[in-house]
């Protein structure tokens, strides 16, 4: 907390004593800013608070702090207070009606998505805040249900338009009935800074997370990567990585990281030998009642032996095995499924369906008992050998060995250890299987395997007083055999299990700093990827110390319910997620829009968004299931990528609209590069949340191609103090990747007319135009063969002086490099030596092709003169 004589104090009685503005007011049943109503008939209960009125001092750097005094006009807090304690409470905060608003409510326990209407009524339940239209003073009011003491806050939809909040313990012991913030609002006439000051205000006040501008983020971030989870699920073995890992090398793109997901780790089944690993898991949903019954690396990594990759006898590794076990393990479930199915509708005759059920088990297990592998020994098996030959230590100092720019090994595991926990007994931690029970602020959620899984089986819960210590002993010992981050899973089960701990809140706060504390001492503060956690608690408890994080659901290749379009559907599902979900959680952590397959059936679409998405590419590819021309529009030679220097964000003219089934609207998302911006556009249509079946699912009526326009506006270029300027340049040269456009636009122009077919984008690079003299105008795009072209380019510069002007570029990647120039250049250089370039007077492209330079890591000189 800042001291009394902190300048921090002196700077808020300052502030105090100069404010004669005021912008909300609640009165006569009205919650209006600037005089304009935005919800009516407000119960007699509810309170708004200015901000200074609650908090008073704060742990966060002074600039921060100050930052947020300044704006403390535009912000304040709202309570309630009820007659009667609870742990429990819902309570009306007026009526809304007639005005638009985007939300982001959680449609299953772990992940959230948008969703727009103009009624409290429209609202989804677990809404984690709700963004509303003010055209009236062309602004933007933000409600953000926040922590106050033991509760965490959502709003609900009420009847008749109210909107409600629901403040809750997750403990019946945990009562309360008075809340003076309990929800946080904030009005600014931009959306994007109004997202930055209303989060920073919540941080300064609530002081148990840090903004991402605090933290550093992983090494990864821009890097191209590898996960395991698609190409073998739960069989993921080391000789099944190695050769994964060497087929991206041997098709000419090095991945600079590999996550090892779910499948290493050491677990079993309640009733099964303790000291045994389950056998012959495959698919995902078969590990979800399993636990921990040790802290290290199950016994097929536990078994490796070090140099046996190494050397010219290394084992072969057949890519069709994950996929064979992979299709047995789908029947196998399939006929579970039958048999379950018949059983609900009263067949009482089971036993055709249970032979099914046995004959595919035994033949799966043949399958797996027919694997032999010579990386293995079996002398380290089952004892707790930690020889430095042999386990996992052995496994990615090979794997070092071999791939010389792989420079981060991830692992999976769920926030609880397992999907289950941990096994009471197994460990030297004080572990119980606590029951599941869930809030009624999930019945509107997403029917869920994981979440039936887990109910089925409660959770084996360290006891939170040994959370520091639990993570700890994960950590330290994954340290030490060369992983250097993890994939923190499965984040939002502790809700389920906080009856006896003092509540969610509480339970959080507890193991939130077991993590945070590992994760300093142990991953360099920053070695962790947070994911199904997209919840309100993770955020403003969790965040301390995380700074990535995924920002949708899984990609899933296809529609679990079956809907044969779903292949098609779900991909621009996922793009949503991510889009308006960056909206929020980048305030608190780097946007991670996770990996796919490059060989989907919409792989480039996807391609198309992490290349300007801001953060890490990788892929979850099958062995030998690549398309390496596609990768190769993201990633160099060297396993790093043209990241663009921001995260993705949606337009403004999408932010009230519905890009997934509302027929008319593209979802546009704008990026920055060094030397320019980016937009790009998806068509996302043909798919969406149905608020009564409370699901999502195909809208076939919205997939097919929609027209929009793009403008050199669309971008906010004062989100970033370097990209300020170039919103300033008096005409751009703007460039269509896919089409291999080139386009002129001043601020004055008509925007640009587009149509995307169905599950297709475009890519829209705009490059400020640079008068090099009075004649002469330029405009570097970089390379066009990667998708973001713009990202190519790492230093510009213009020399004017003298008789001849030059331009000077250094561009990093191989391929065809573009630029516009109005007129012929005299010469042009690559790395000092004079070289053939190409122009067009019809449209002034001008080009030439780029070698990798390996000595260089891959950049280029070029140099025109003028």
């Amino acid at each position: 907390m800042a001291p009394p004589n902190d300048p921090v104090t002196s700077k808020l009685s300052v502030l105090q004593g100069e404010r004669l503005d005021k912008y909300f007011d609640l009165s006569n049943g009205k919650f209006s800013v600037k005089g304009v109503p935005l919800l009516t008939e407000v119960p007699t209960n509810v309170s708004f608070s200015p901000f200074t009125s609650i908090c008073q001092s704060s742990d966060a750097p002074v600039p921060l702090f100050q930052r947020v005094l300044k704006l403390d006009h535009r912000g304040g807090f709202v309570g309630f207070n009820k007659d009667e304690p609870s742990d429990r409470l819902m309570n009306s905060l007026g009526r809304l009606s007639g005005r638009d608003f985007l939300s982001i409510f959680r449609f299953k326990t772990w992940w959230s998505t948008m969703w727009v209407g103009n009624s409290g009524s429209n609202l989804q339940m677990e809404t984690q805040w709700v963004l509303l239209d003010v055209p009236e003073i062309r602004s933007y009011v933000i409600v953000i249900p926040i922590i106050e003491g033991s509760f965490r806050s959502a709003l609900h939809p009420g009847s008749d338009g109210h909107v409600m909040i629901c403040a809750e313990s997750g403990s019946s012991q945990v009562k309360a009935s008075n809340f003076d913030a309990i929800a946080y609002v904030h009005v600014c006439d931009n959306p994007y800074n109004l997202m930055k000051e209303a989060y920073s205000a919540i941080r300064v006040h609530l002081n148990t997370f840090r903004l991402l501008e605090e933290k550093t983020v992983p090494n990864l971030v821009d890097k191209f990567g590898w996960c395991t989870w698609d190409a073998f699920y739960l069989t993921v073995e080391p000789l099944g990585v190695w050769h994964g890992v060497n087929d991206f090398v041997e098709g000419g793109v090095s991945p600079r990281f590999v996550i090892i997901d779910d499948g290493w780790q050491s677990i079993n089944m309640d009733g099964e030998n303790p000291n045994e690993d389950t056998k012959n898991l495959v698919l995902g949903g078969t590990q979800m009642t399993a636990r921990l019954h040790r802290l290290d690396e199950c016994e097929k990594f536990r078994k490796y032996k070090g140099g046996s990759l190494l050397g010219p006898d290394a084992s072969s590794f057949d890519p069709k095995r994950p996929k064979m076990l992979i299709s047995k393990a789908i029947e196998l479930e399939h006929a579970e499924k039958d048999r379950d199915k018949a059983a609900q509708s009263g067949v009482t005759d089971l036993s055709e369906f249970e032979r099914k059920i046995v004959k595919f088990k035994e033949e799966l297990n043949e399958m797996f008992s027919a694997e032999k592998s010579s990386v293995s020994s079996p002398g380290c098996g089952s004892c707790s050998c930690k020889a430095e030959n042999y386990g996992m230590k052995a496994f990615t100092r090979d794997l070092r060995a071999k791939f010389k720019g792989l420079d981060d090994i991830y692992v999976w595991h769920a926030l609880c250890g397992a999907w289950g926990g941990v096994r009471p007994g197994s460990t030297h931690l004080s572990t119980k299987v606590v029951p599941c029970k869930l809030s009624p602020g999930l019945d509107g959620t997403m029917e869920d395997l994981a979440v039936v899984k887990i109910v089925e089986g409660g959770i084996g819960l360290v006891h939170p007083d040994q959370a520091v210590d639990f993570y700890d002993s994960m950590h330290s010992y994954l340290a030490e055999v060369g992983i250097t981050g993890v994939k923190v899973d499965v984040i939002h089960t502790l809700e389920y299990v906080s009856e006896e701990y003092g509540g969610r809140v509480e339970l959080a706060k507890a193991y939130f700093k077991g993590l945070t504390s590992s994760l300093a001492k142990n991953f360099k503060g920053n070695g962790l990827i947070s994911s199904m956690q997209q919840c309100n608690d993770f955020f403003f408890l969790g965040t301390n110390q995380i700074s990535m994080g995924r920002v949708g659901d899984d990609f899933w290749f296809q529609d679990p319910n079956g809907d044969p379009m779903g292949v098609y559907w779900l991909q621009g599902v996922h793009m949503i997620h991510c889009a308006y979900n960056s909206m929020w959680m980048s305030q608190f952590i780097q946007p991670d829009w996770d990996m796919f397959q490059s060989d989907h059936l919409c792989a480039k679409f996807h391609a198309g968004s992490r290349a300007i998405c801001g953060g890490p590419v990788y892929v979850s590819d099958s062995l030998g299931g690549h398309d390496f021309d596609l990768i190769k529009k993201l990633v160099y030679p060297d396993g790093t990528i043209p990241k663009c220097q921001h995260y993705a964000l949606p337009t403004r003219d999408c932010l009230f609209k519905n890009p997934l089934f509302d027929q008319k609207t593209i979802l546009k998302i704008w990026n920055f590069n060094k030397f320019g911006g980016v937009i790009g556009a998806f068509n996302c249509q043909g798919a969406g949340w149905d608020p009564k079946e409370h699901r999502i699912k195909g809208h076939s009526q919205c997939y097919k191609p929609m027209s929009g326009t793009v403008h050199v506006f669309d971008i906010e270029w004062d989100q970033k103090i370097e990209a300020a300027q170039m919103g300033k340049s008096e005409e751009y040269l703007v460039y269509l990747n896919q089409t291999e456009e080139l386009v002129l636009m001043t601020p004055k122009s008509d925007a640009i007319q587009v149509t995307i077919q169905t599950s297709s984008f475009e890519l829209f690079s705009f490059v400020p135009i640079e008068k090099v003299d009075p004649t002469i105008k330029f405009a570097p795009i970089g390379l066009t063969n990667m998708f973001n072209s713009g990202g190519t380019i790492q230093e510009l510069e213009y020399i004017k002086s003298g008789a001849e002007k030059t331009v000077k570029i250094k561009v990093k990647g191989d391929g065809d490099f573009l630029a516009y120039s109005s007129v012929s250049p005299k010469k042009s250089y690559l790395n000092g030596a004079e070289v053939e370039f190409e122009w067009l007077v019809d449209g002034g492209k001008l080009s030439l092709n780029l070698p990798w330079v390996e000595d260089t890591g891959g950049t280029s000189d070029v140099a025109f003169v003028y």
